[in-house]
Parts: structure tokens; sequence; C-alpha cells
């Protein structure tokens, strides 16, 4: 199994903090978030290479990043870049991920992670749960609690069986306080989807979990529901939370 961290985007919302610095690198608690996801992603003892996938422009950053890294964690680690240079030609989280799938040619089982989400549950019970599911595809989901907080994101219903019935990207009436997270296990009979799904020009290649939406009508697709903290770091407010909290608990 490999592990998928995306790390291709601009960050236009953090600007001026990510004009010249890609967001996966900023410091939470005094270390880059790409450390956290790393750590995390090592300490399931399942993953046996990590491969990021970033922009031309932010290459160099993430290949000295992950010289670094390296000394901390006991997995290789790929850098690719998507040749794009602005946020007008970047590829989309789901072009970026059929890019890295081909690149790196990968046909095993990957896990796949935005480089900007931070959360505090360790990922082997994700994993546990991923795994009893297959061959079906697994995503992270998380409690926000409010309904009107949830418009924000993909929002979810799961059945009994964590099932997921019914997705709404960014809904003005959010039926659910469940959202999707940008973490997703597919398996290797699963890897086709992201290419039928770009083979439609018409579907939307930039949010992720338009791929989910989509997939969810044609295949059976469970949610894990992580019971901590997690952030999704797109703004300002976001970042300056994760990196209080961050920085006061100490965690790893």
């Amino acid at each position: 199994m490999k592990a998928l961290i995306l790390a291709a985007g601009y960050a236009t919302r953090l600007y001026p903090l990510t004009k010249e610095y890609p967001k996966p690198l900023l410091p939470v608690g005094q270390r880059p978030i790409a450390d956290y996801i790393a750590e995390k992603i090592y300490k399931t003892k399942k993953i046996k290479e990590i491969i990021v996938v970033t922009n031309e422009r932010f290459y160099k950053d993430f290949t000295i990043w992950s010289s670094d890294i390296c000394k901390k964690i006991n997995l290789p680690v790929k850098v690719l870049s998507d040749g794009t240079k602005t946020e007008g030609d970047r590829l989309g989280a789901i072009g970026d991920i059929n890019f890295a799938l081909t690149e790196a040619s990968v046909n095993e089982d990957i896990i796949v992670i935005a480089g900007d989400n931070l959360f505090e549950d360790d990922l082997s019970g994700f994993l546990g749960f991923s795994l009893n599911k297959s061959p079906r595809i697994t995503i992270g989901v998380y409690d926000i609690k409010e309904k009107e907080k949830a418009s924000k994101y993909g929002v979810i219903k799961l059945d009994e069986e964590n099932k997921i019935t019914d997705f709404a990207e960014k809904p003005q009436k959010p039926q659910s306080s469940l959202v999707a997270t940008c973490l997703y296990y597919i398996p290797a009979g699963a890897l086709k989807f992201f290419r039928d799904y770009l083979a439609d020009s018409s579907n939307e290649h930039d949010a992720a979990g338009s791929f989910i939406g989509w997939l969810s009508k044609k295949e059976a697709v469970f949610g894990f529901v992580f019971s901590k903290r997690w952030y999704d770091i797109g703004d300002p407010v976001s970042y300056q939370e994760a990196d209080r909290v961050f920085g006061e608990d100490k965690i790893t």
C-alpha cells in the first residue's frame, strides 16, 4: 500500500503567507503541516511509500522537506511535479490524483490525503475499517456538529452500515452535520474510476468531493467517522486555530 499527499494547490485564500511558499509546509505548532501527515502514515506500519504531488513552483520546497522528513520516518518519499506554475493552469485535486497514479505507476491500494488536512486521530481505525470494506472505497468523515457550519463542505448521509446514501457539495441547507474530509482509501481495483471520471469533461476536476458524489451514485462508498478534532486549513482563521491547538496540545 502507498500513500499520496495532495500538495499542488496555490492556496490563494492564505496570501501573502502562501504566495511564495506551499500551504502544507506552513508551521503549525512549530512544525510543517505535512510532518504530522507523514508521521501518521508511517505509524500505520502498512504503507511502504509516500508520494507527494505538488506544482512546479513549490517542487524544490518539497524536495527539501522530503529529505528532512526521511530522517524522521523510515519510509521513502517521492515528490512529483504536475508541471503547473499558476493557479489558472492547475490540474485540480482529481487531475493531480490521476497524474500521480500514472506518473508513479501505482497499481496497488492507496491512501490519498490532502496536504492541508490536520486531524488528531491516528489512521489505524480508518485503515482497519477500510480494509474490512475493501474492495469498496472508504472516505474519512467528520461530524462538525452544527448543520449550518457544514455548508462549506461536502455533506454526506450514512446508513447503519456507514455506506454513503447521499452526498451534496456545499449545500445551502445541509441535511446532515457529517462532512467529507479529503482522506480516501482507494483499493487497487477502484483506481480506474479516476480515469473514468476525468473522461467526462463536464465533471468537476478541482473538488475531490465531486468525485465521491459521482462515484457514490454508481458504487457503494463507505465513510469512517473520526472522533477527535479535524482541521481543513483553508483560510487565516482555520490556520490560526490549528496552530493554537496543536501548539498547546503538542499533538503528534
